[in-house]
């Protein structure tokens, strides 16, 4: 049983690892970012965690547990930006990444906006694919597809983010990891703002 307890802190701690993308890293400056035509996300998450900084709300997270048991926790984060850090793992606004994915638009009947980057077959980059809805220019939801499969882990996960008027509300990340010779671990968080 010691040796079971100790394999799963190893798989976690390997999983906590496997799941940093550098984000700890500086993010240029908007003046030296060069864009594409795609979706802007970094920029988008920049301005909501400012106004949630300034809002101060807390948040409502509830937490999928490991024997399938959920935990929910009021708290009141200090720096959204880095409660937020995840969903820059779905950016494809970057020059090395223009052309490699596929656009989408389509325009309902009530006036959304839904604006869908496919990854392109072949291309490498971990975002499959990035889903935005808006509404004269507010972005309503933004929901992405994150995989990575190589020898050593498999991960895909789904990050989403409702903003309706243009305020960040709810946010999602739900995902399955599997590293070589442990068995898979899935996990979901959702956080609910509250003012």
């Amino acid at each position: 049983m010691r040796k079971a307890g100790l394999v799963l802190s190893a798989a976690v701690a390997l999983l906590l690892t496997a799941c940093g993308t550098g984000a700890d890293a500086p993010a240029p400056t908007e003046a030296l970012r060069q864009h594409t035509s795609y979706f802007n996300l970094p920029a988008f998450l920049n301005e909501q965690s400012t106004a949630l900084n300034r809002r101060k709300p807390a948040i409502e997270k509830q937490v999928l547990l490991r024997d399938g048991g959920q935990e929910t926790k009021r708290l009141t984060p200090t720096d959204w930006a880095k409660e937020l850090q995840i969903f820059q793992q779905a950016d494809i606004d970057k020059p090395a990444l223009r052309g490699q994915y596929l656009v989408d638009s389509l325009v309902t009947p009530d006036g959304l906006l839904l604006r869908t980057y496919r990854r392109r077959p072949g291309v490498k980059h971990p975002v499959r694919q990035l889903a935005v809805v808006s509404r004269a220019g507010q972005v309503q939801q933004v929901r992405a597809t994150v995989a990575q499969d190589n020898p050593l882990v498999y991960s895909s996960k789904t990050l989403e983010l409702d903003s309706p008027n243009g305020q960040l509300r709810t946010y999602r990340v739900q995902g399955v990891q599997k590293l070589i010779l442990f068995d898979s671990v899935r996990y979901a968080v959702k956080g609910v703002v509250s003012e």
